[in-house]
């Protein structure tokens, strides 16, 4: 386009003068195409390149594990649960103090020598000076004891004693890890039962529990570990599969059968199984199955193994039989006291474990936008901004939870609308934040059950330790071993929740004299049980 002098402006008409400023207002309007269409495809180019430096990333990860290479260390925690708490600010205020200097072990020494100076004749004495030095001695020792041997007049022989606590010539037992873990491993039965009791009596009283899960390996086969619990109970599970089908069958606690009942037909018409289907597993007279073998045969005899439809029938039929059998025996149930939705199940929104009423972590939600990598200046601030909304509107939820009120739960609803519908100019972050929008109500479960945790830190801290027994030993050979990992340990968190002595606990059921009675955990867990 081609723009008139400013001197001819002055002759110009009226129309003249309109035309020119509609031609420049459609170039005004082709500039600001051709800006947005520059800025869309930057945007591409940037989130590409940000796909290519994650990437890029893991092969650089993979190539330092197959080199034997230290693995690169983990993202840096977002921090969101402890800047929330509340005295956060005081505790930071406190934690300005200098540290502490080094420490000097001066009042346990063990032994002390002096050292002798060669001095000439006619020097004074001044004292001494003394210096530190710490070191570790290990050492075995064999010691020979020569006990006399006498003949006495008569004929007999005397032999002196042995000194006391010397039995056989060894202090102590000599005994291998190996026994050791055989002597644990084998009497079982009765923990497993009550740590099986202890399953049932947490899944049929509790408002809400936490799941979580970490890789494991068992005979030398990659498997998987699943934390069940609440700030009750806790269990663990090991198994070789983490689909939803193996978390309904721990959901079972111990119980083998399958059943068709009203609560396994709503999940299988929520899962989007063929109408014919259930209508066929609901008209069949048959509704409890004992074992998978006597399920798998009812399926088969209907003819559902030969669909190849989508979903599969088999594994949706499986699922809702297994959801079926967990509310036939009065697990995860609905009554009174826990209301309509019954038993919410928190989860960092692994798929196995969307099953229920389920909610959602906020620390595993924010984590997604504290993890990512932004590429311009206007990016950074837009990801500071919504961590910043979403500190506070989860320091909020935290407050309504002590203090639960259905008008702010109202507004609370409200604002999270105003903060995950916010449009920043960066794809990425609006892509995720539209998509933590579409799980507003499992985000918001709080907002209809004060008493359930916005977290599921109590989980990870109990799986914890099973992570870190596999960074240690790997993992186990046995099923004897496994069970016996799985059970004492889940044992040993349960007791600590209930502030009981995993000791006195230990005691008291391998029958040691003068033990303290405990009484048997199950009973302990439904007396904690919340009260509605």
């Amino acid at each position: 386009m081609t723009l008139p002098d400013a001197a001819s402006l002055e002759v110009f008409s009226l129309a003249g003068l309109r035309e020119v400023v509609g031609r420049l207002v459609g170039e005004v309007r082709r500039l600001h195409s051709d800006n947005a269409a520059l800025r869309s495809g930057a945007e591409a180019q940037q989130a590409t390149i940000a796909a290519l430096r994650t990437e890029n990333q893991a092969l650089r990860d993979e190539v330092a594990r197959l080199k034997g290479l230290p693995p690169r260390p983990p993202s840096r925690p977002s921090g969101m649960e402890q800047a929330t708490q509340r005295g956060a600010a005081d505790k930071d205020a406190k934690r300005s103090k200098p540290p502490r200097g080094v420490k000097r072990d001066a009042q346990a020494i063990t032994a002390e020598r002096v050292c002798k100076a060669a001095v000439p004749a006619g020097s004074r004495f001044k004292g001494y000076e003394d210096i530190l030095v710490r070191d570790l001695r290990l050492s075995a020792e064999v010691i020979r004891y020569r006990r006399e041997r006498w003949l006495l007049p008569s004929g007999e022989t005397v032999l002196a004693p042995l000194p006391a606590g010397i039995v056989g010539g060894f202090v102590g037992v000599e005994i291998s890890k190996r026994q050791v873990v055989r002597l644990l491993a084998e009497p079982l039965d009765d923990f497993v039962a009550e740590d099986q009791d202890v399953l049932r009596a947490g899944l049929a009283t509790a408002r809400w529990i936490t799941v979580d899960d970490t890789a494991a390996r068992h005979a030398r086969k990659d498997g998987v570990t699943t934390q069940i619990g609440d700030d009750r109970f806790t269990v663990f599970r090991t198994g070789a599969s983490k689909s939803r089908e193996a978390f309904l069958s721990l959901l079972r606690a111990g119980h083998a059968d399958y059943v068709v009942n009203a609560a396994a037909l709503e999940y299988m018409r929520g899962h989007s199984l063929s109408g014919q289907v259930i209508a066929l597993l609901d008209a069949h007279p048959a509704k409890r199955f004992a074992d998978t073998s006597a399920w798998s045969a009812h399926l088969a005899r209907l003819g559902l193994d030969t669909l190849e439809v989508t979903p599969d029938p088999m594994r949706v039929a499986t699922e809702g039989a297994l959801w079926g059998a967990i509310r036939h025996h009065g697990l995860l149930t609905t009554d009174a006291t826990l209301g309509a939705a019954g038993t919410v199940i928190v989860s960092d929104d692994a798929g196995q474990f969307r099953v229920g009423t389920h909610a959602l972590c906020w620390v595993h939600a924010e984590r997604l936008v504290h993890k990512l990598l932004p590429a311009t200046p206007e990016q950074r601030r837009a990801v500071e901004v919504t961590r910043a909304l979403i500190w506070w509107l989860y320091a909020d939820l935290k407050a309504w939870t002590r203090d639960p009120c259905p008008r702010r739960a109202a507004a609370l609803r409200a604002r999270f609308d105003r903060i995950f519908k916010r449009k920043t100019d960066y794809v990425t972050l609006d892509r995720l934040l539209a998509r933590l929008h579409r799980r507003k109500h499992e985000l918001l479960r709080v907002l209809q059950h004060p008493e359930i945790p916005l977290h599921t830190n109590g989980s990870e801290n109990d799986i914890r330790a099973c992570v870190t027994k596999r960074k240690i030993s790997g993992g186990t050979m046995s099923t004897a071993g496994r069970t016996a990992r799985d059970v004492l340990l889940g044992l040993m968190k349960t007791c600590r929740k209930l502030k009981v002595s995993f000791f006195r606990y230990l005691g008291d059921r391998l029958h040691v004299p003068g033990a303290i009675a405990v009484p048997p955990l199950p009973d302990l867990v439904r007396q904690a049980a919340t009260p509605a």
